[in-house]
């Protein structure tokens, strides 16, 4: 069983991996891997991960976050090493803002880290939040009970988008939120990324939340250490819960579905 092969086809690469191979101990985790996102002119990409658990999602989130590096093979960010580009922005389930903080304070604070002067970086920032829909709770502690568990997301969101809105990595950002927030993050992120046209690597474990926020799903699939299936989502951008109604919406739920239970039997020897 093959894995998919990745070719450059002119757009300019966003994230690609050449030849990676994991080892921890005697695992294989991952086996000459390829992975290559593009940048779509005029869109971005909004691309999802999935994978059961093992596969390797967060250990390839770690080697662009410059947190590890592959046992083979290249990670490259726009052409460069992870060490040339420098930071990619993140987005966890767990919250991940500093309670000590304001709102204001989390969101300038990679400006801050980066020297930008104060005047610069409370505009920027406010400017930001406003966009994140938390205008008024700037001077708030960035923590429970002073916001809800979605407006501490808003907050990471928006510390990610002003950090790096080119390339921003979200790790489950919405695991732990009911389901109505759930569905009200999912709409801010979409209207985000069409107005910034940045490129989103997403991973969670929700298929109806891949299908209606991605517009390409890669499966991992551990059973040989790579990727074995690309699915393009085939619905408009701009979505919303008239979405979830299209035929279409619900043929890549199945398509996704049976091509995530495929990968958890075992391959025969």
């Amino acid at each position: 069983m093959n894995g998919l092969a990745f070719t450059r086809t002119g757009l300019p690469p966003i994230i690609e991996m050449r030849g990676i191979t994991q080892m921890y101990g005697d695992k294989t985790v991952l086996n000459e891997l390829d992975f290559l996102i593009e940048d779509k002119p005029g869109q971005g990409q909004f691309a999802v991960l999935l994978g059961i658990s093992g596969s390797g999602k967060s250990t390839l989130f770690r080697y662009l976050n410059g947190l590890q590096k592959p046992t083979t093979g290249s990670v490259l960010i726009k052409d460069e090493s992870v060490e040339e580009y420098g930071a990619v922005s993140t987005v966890f389930q767990d919250y991940s803002s500093l309670p000590w903080f304001s709102v204001l304070e989390n969101v300038e604070l990679p400006l801050k880290i980066r020297g930008v002067a104060k005047k610069e970086r409370r505009e920027r920032a406010m400017e930001m939040i406003e966009k994140v829909g938390l205008k008024g709770h700037e001077k708030k502690y960035a923590c429970m009970p002073a916001l809800s568990g979605g407006q501490m997301q808003r907050v990471a969101i928006a510390r990610s988008l002003i950090a790096n809105p080119e390339i921003i990595l979200m790790d489950e950002p919405f695991g732990a939120l009911d389901g109505i927030t759930r569905y009200e993050m999912q709409m801010l992120l979409g209207e985000l990324w069409q107005s910034l046209q940045s490129t989103i690597l997403f991973v969670t474990h929700d298929i109806q939340e891949a299908v209606f926020l991605g517009d390409d799903i890669y499966i991992l699939d551990p059973r040989i250490g790579k990727i074995s299936q690309h699915i393009h989502v085939d619905l408009p951008l701009g979505r919303d819960m008239s979405s979830k109604r299209d035929p279409r919406f619900m043929r890549h739920v199945i398509e996704v579905e049976e091509a995530m239970v495929e990968t958890s039997i075992p391959v025969a020897a």
